[in-house]
């Protein structure tokens, strides 16, 4: 125990430094592009087709587009999401994402969002129509009864779903040490090639994964309890 304390002392400074500098940033940029890629996702696939026979033909491209996308990024591991991102398509000489930061960012982003999305749109669809019909009565157009009945209530009911989404992004971060993404895991890899105490490294890395985590759920769970002061 003694030793563990006197590695901890030694070694914690440079893991929460990493956390901060590669592991916290990764995982707040990449979940901002995912709530993105999730809300626009949500909207396309619960659009309803419009009159217009050529935006209607569109609407269902984009409806094609976003279900292949959900089911892409859902039916396979985000680690060989990262591997074909970072390795693959440089190989195929497609050189999009040669930067490991972006190749990260890139996967954590829509996979995260394929998953939200799911989440937004169950929140959507739990609106009642009656609050569309109301809201539409009093002369709203589509976007403001969504801009103004809708989405307000889709966010406070997504909160849970897209809290545990962030916690488990923050996780997965570790993931990006396979593309040499120098963040908590990596580094406490290093460290334990060096001093040959791997379990206790491990175990050391664990506790801060697990101390930003419930900072997160301890958040998550004050957030929800303002937001319940709306609910009807």
């Amino acid at each position: 125990m003694t030793d563990f304390i006197n590695l901890a002392i030694k070694y914690l400074p440079r893991l929460l430094v990493a956390a901060f500098q590669y592991t916290l940033p990764l995982t707040a940029i990449s979940f901002f592009f995912g709530i993105i890629f999730a809300i626009t996702t949500a909207l396309i696939r619960v659009a309803k087709a419009p009159q217009n026979e050529w935006a209607d033909a569109a609407l269902k491209i984009l409806k094609g587009v976003a279900a292949t996308y959900v089911w892409f990024f859902r039916s396979t591991p985000m680690l060989v999401q990262l591997f074909i991102v970072f390795y693959g398509l440089p190989n195929a000489h497609i050189a999009l994402f040669q930067s490991a930061w972006v190749s990260a960012i890139t996967v954590f982003s829509l996979n995260t969002g394929a998953y939200a999305s799911e989440s937004i749109r169950a929140a959507i669809s739990s609106v009642s129509e009656v609050q569309k019909q109301a809201a539409e009565s009093l002369g709203m157009t589509t976007t403001q009864v969504y801009l103004y009945v809708v989405l307000p209530q889709a966010a406070r009911i997504s909160i849970p779903p897209l809290s545990n989404s962030l916690i488990s992004l923050l996780k997965d971060t570790s993931l990006a040490s396979v593309i040499t993404i120098v963040e908590m895991f990596y580094l406490s890899q290093q460290i334990a090639a060096t001093n040959y105490k791997v379990l206790s490294m491990y175990i050391l890395v664990a506790m801060v994964y697990a101390l930003f985590t419930s900072i997160l759920s301890i958040g998550q769970h004050y957030l929800e309890k303002y937001t319940s002061r709306f609910a009807q």
